[in-house]
């Protein structure tokens, strides 16, 4: 909504308790018919039944709220940040409410009127403020995190039973917590790497936060894939975290910053495309004018940028890639990640790339697109909701397969928790892990081939 845009809500609803910027677009919520074709994709309302915790009654207490009918209290704020922002009503929709959009501004002005205090407010501030905007900061905690991991510390705290003092939701996210790397994607990753055979572009790689860190393998892969398939891969270091985090717990103004930082670091860099595999940071960025919309100076950069933003897997099968001729014997299952088929309606892309690598077969999994329950760090503020429907994730994971695959690492570890839970030996892996393990398989036998040759030359010069 622009600066005009606003100042006409003010007028059509001069008893707003809105009193910020960016309150809710009347634009968004007018458009709401409250016909509850949403109820049944929302997994809170499929949880709970209450009306408030659906779309549509989110809908209306965000318009009665502009309407001064709702003050901004505790029966407001509960059902906007009980919401996990999946978008699965987006896609139910048949009059396209962005009920996304209007969460996420709700929530800007819920942290205006009631800012977190005490710890909560601590812990707030210290990682949504101090830590992830500043990648040496998160780089740092995560070397200290694989002191913990390789030191025996994790086996002493195991041993000793000192992760029983956690709650239940905490003690699954540190069992399922992958083995951090030694070195961050930033530090292992070059500036530039060249595109292998002939070059067909130009690519800027976003590394991300929690994926620079705790997956850097998911980073290193989406690189070689890319350059493999004859992209330049620019990784400018003055890149920063994508704020989607910020802006789903309502710190919008941090966000605001970090989505600005992004937005010069990648359009002075001259890419061609600006490329994502992490699914609810790729929502974040290519929703950067809808967070900038009042900023005059950067909204049309932001629009220049979004306009660059792809998936990987929307990518690849955009441009064309090379089907891999390597073989990975898997029987796989996709799980859609929210943030990537509700939000960015990538579905099909990842399936057909899945589909093209040898060895693999793909089984569909019953309701693929219902959230998992991760959303963002839903799964630690709410575990009420998110662990059953971790439950009922899993639940619908076809028999017989031993991978699930996705796109997005919040969804992984969630996932990777819900394997634990039920003992079985499966590997959660990103797509594009499996697409780069092709070609590296598909390298391996060519060298192997090279070696069998040169070998028999050797013997027959004998």
């Amino acid at each position: 909504m622009s600066d005009q845009g606003q100042l006409a809500s003010m007028l059509e609803y001069p008893n707003s308790n809105y009193k910020w910027t960016d309150p809710p677009d009347p634009d968004k919520f007018n458009v709401c018919v409250h016909c509850g074709l949403c109820l049944d994709a929302c997994p809170t309302y499929q949880e709970t039944g209450n009306e408030a915790q659906s779309p549509r009654g989110r809908v209306y207490l965000i318009k009665s709220v502009a309407e001064g009918k709702l003050e901004i209290n505790e029966s407001f704020i509960d059902p906007v940040f009980r919401c996990l922002d999946c978008r699965a009503c987006e896609t139910a929709c048949p009059s396209g409410v962005q009920v996304g959009a209007l969460i996420e501004e709700a929530r800007g002005q819920i942290r205006q009127s009631e800012p977190l205090t005490g710890l909560k407010g601590f812990v707030s501030d210290t990682f949504l403020k101090k830590i992830f905007p500043y990648p040496n900061r998160l780089r740092t905690i995560g070397k200290l995190t694989r002191f913990y991991q390789k030191s025996g510390l994790q086996k002493l705290a195991r041993g000793m039973g000192v992760m029983n003092l956690f709650p239940r939701h905490l003690r699954e996210m540190e069992a399922a917590m992958p083995n951090l790397p030694a070195k961050s994607s930033r530090e292992a990753l070059p500036s530039l790497i060249p595109a292998i055979g002939q070059k067909r572009g130009t690519v800027g790689l976003v590394l991300g936060c929690v994926m620079d860190v705790m997956f850097a393998d998911i980073n290193m892969a989406t690189a070689r894939v890319l350059a493999r398939n004859g992209f330049d891969v620019v990784v400018p270091q003055a890149q920063g975290c994508c704020g989607a985090l910020q802006v789903h717990a309502g710190e919008r103004d941090t966000a605001k910053q970090m989505a600005r930082q992004n937005i010069d670091t990648f359009l002075a860099a001259g890419v061609d495309y600006i490329i994502m595999n992490a699914a609810g940071c790729g929502a974040a960025v290519k929703e950067y004018p809808e967070l900038l919309h009042s900023d005059q100076a950067y909204l049309e950069k932001a629009k220049q940028f979004a306009a660059k933003v792809r998936d990987i897997s929307e990518f690849l099968v955009e441009v064309g890639y090379e089907p891999p001729k390597g073989r990975v014997e898997v029987k796989i299952t996709y799980h859609d990640a929210c943030h990537l088929a509700h939000a960015q309606n990538v579905r099909m892309q990842p399936r057909q790339i899945l589909k093209s690598i040898p060895g693999v077969e793909l089984i569909e999994m019953r309701e693929s697109d219902r959230c998992c329950g991760s959303a963002g760090i839903y799964n630690l503020t709410h575990p009420e909701i998110a662990s059953p429907l971790l439950d009922r994730k899993m639940a619908d994971v076809p028999e017989g397969v031993n991978c699930i695959t996705m796109g997005n690492p919040g969804c992984m570890m969630q996932i990777q928790v819900g394997v634990n839970r039920i003992n079985a030996e499966m590997e959660v892996a990103h797509t594009v892990t499996l697409l780069d393990r092709a070609y590296q398989a598909e390298a391996e036998s060519v060298a192997n081939a090279k070696q069998t040759v040169e070998a028999a030359r050797g013997r027959e010069g004998a």
